[in-house]
């Protein structure tokens, strides 16, 4: 990416023709980023949108040179996806839904109020991360370099486990042990898929995808603590009637009442109450802001792993797969330093091509693999990132569901002549229910901006047999 001072704070937008960025967005963006210590143009992708009661709009990048701005990505930090490949197994219409209706069981919602974790767990899992889900559910070893970072972010740097249980109040690590490993309605889902074309056959067969396979791609959290933390740390527009009274609770006395001066209080308060604050990267306030964070992301990585561990031992039970694999976890809401700067990152995914991973490494042939979903109505896209992602400061769209609805809206996208139809089952207990398909111009736009710039290529398009939201 770029470090230079740049000349003007105008994004870099990658839109097409058929879906240009929504002009109030655009605004929104601009007044976010007015007075931000910017180290590069701020990012505008494909399926940009703003919405309601979000501080920022979905879809960008950000850089800032030495201030932590959480309100540039979403207090559900580590909000991502992951994809598992099956060997083998069988997608009738009887085992789509012998597999989703044990995995509504399995993962029911509401979730219910037991704790499935301890204190001391809640601390471990944001301590290791991926590792925790390996050690504890069984996930697979190879999950952790398939994962973004390595599944763990280092915490000793800002002083490690024993600095974490001052930065994590109690109430938050009690709450943080309920609903781990839930999935949930709304825009999460869990879907069942084919590939039903591979576009690019090596780096297909280095992810571990073939035509023909089954895949399974999920939409997930990070569980309690990372929207804890979210809030913990900055003041959001957005939190429910129930967070909004923990916060109440523990928010105060967790920054206000630790101070060690009235000075101390004034800046706390200036940086945790008040929307659109800036952190500065260096000092007390800065290392307390990335450790949290870190955690809150590593809490993430060990909740989507005892998600996928879950779902693997579902297939091969309910599908007659020998093995399940995984292929890529990426979240879409982070706070990274990347190359000097500061990059948040809201509804959108890293994009590292392959130079930038170590050899031997599963990305280090291919580039960091990539998820496109179009909806459960339309195709998916599996891609790999390109050489020329550093001008996307290095990121790439988490989806395309607003460009999908949007043309079908317009009449640009049609149903799909072929008489195909996604299963489709609710956690209140609805379903199966054939939702037909429509054809995939909405998701194709999107690919054929991040194509077109060299932010990513595509390596396989899934069709969605069965979805659970």
């Amino acid at each position: 990416m770029t470090l230079a001072r740049p000349d003007t704070s105008i994004p870099r937008i990658f839109a097409g023709d058929e879906s240009p960025p929504d002009a109030a967005a655009l605004a929104a963006l601009m007044r976010g980023v007015r007075d931000a210590d910017l180290a590069a143009p701020p990012v505008v992708l494909p399926d940009f949108l703003h919405k309601p009661r979000m501080e920022m709009p979905s879809s960008i990048a950000v850089a800032t040179r030495g201030t932590i701005r959480p309100a540039f990505t979403a207090s559900s930090l580590n909000c991502g996806m992951t994809l598992l490949a099956l060997d083998g197994g069988t997608a009738g219409p009887e085992d789509v839904v012998r597999f989703l209706s044990e995995t509504r069981a399995a993962h029911p919602w509401p979730p219910g109020l037991n704790r499935t974790l301890g204190t001391g767990d809640v601390i471990a899992a944001a301590t290791l991360g991926t590792e925790f889900a390996v050690d504890r559910y069984g996930l697979p070893a190879t999950a952790r370099a398939r994962t973004e970072e390595g599944g763990r972010l280092d915490l000793d740097r800002f002083g490690g486990p024993a600095a974490l249980r001052r930065e994590i109040p109690w109430l938050t690590r009690v709450l943080s042990g309920m609903r781990f490993a839930a999935v949930g309605p709304s825009n999460h889902f869990i879907e069942l898929q084919r590939v039903e074309a591979v576009l690019d056959p090596p780096a297909a067969r280095a992810l571990g995808l073939s035509e023909g396979g089954l895949t399974i791609q999920f939409h997930g959290g990070g569980g309690v603590l990372p929207g804890q933390i979210g809030r913990l740390y900055a003041r959001r527009r957005k939190a429910p009637t129930t967070v909004r009274m923990t916060m109440a609770l523990q928010k105060p006395g967790h920054h206000l009442c630790s101070a060690r001066s009235i000075e101390q209080v004034r800046r706390r308060f200036a940086l945790y109450f008040r929307e659109g604050a800036a952190i500065p990267l260096d000092g007390v306030e800065g290392r307390r802001v990335m450790l949290a964070h870190a955690a809150a992301m590593n809490f993430g990585f060990a909740f989507r792993g005892a998600v996928a561990a879950s779902l693997a031992a579902l297939a091969r039970r309910t599908l007659g797969a020998p093995a399940v694999r995984p292929v890529v976890d990426s979240p879409h809401n982070s706070i990274y330093e990347e190359d000097g700067a500061i990059v948040h990152r809201h509804n959108a995914c890293r994009a590292w091509p392959a130079q930038r991973f170590e050899p031997g490494s599963p990305f280090a042939h291919t580039g960091q693999a990539l998820l496109l979903p179009g909806t459960a109505r339309t195709s998916s896209y599996v891609c790999v990132a390109g050489s020329g992602a550093d001008a996307s400061l290095y990121s790439a769209c988490h989806g395309s569901g607003g460009i999908v609805s949007d043309f079908i809206s317009r009449g640009l996208s049609r149903p799909d002549p072929r008489p195909r139809a996604t299963l489709r089952m609710r956690y209140d207990g609805r379903g199966p229910q054939a939702a037909g398909h429509y054809d995939d111009r909405g998701v194709d736009e999107a690919l054929s901006i991040l194509t077109r710039h060299d932010i990513a290529r595509p390596v396989a398009r899934l069709r969605p047999l069965g979805v659970l939201h």
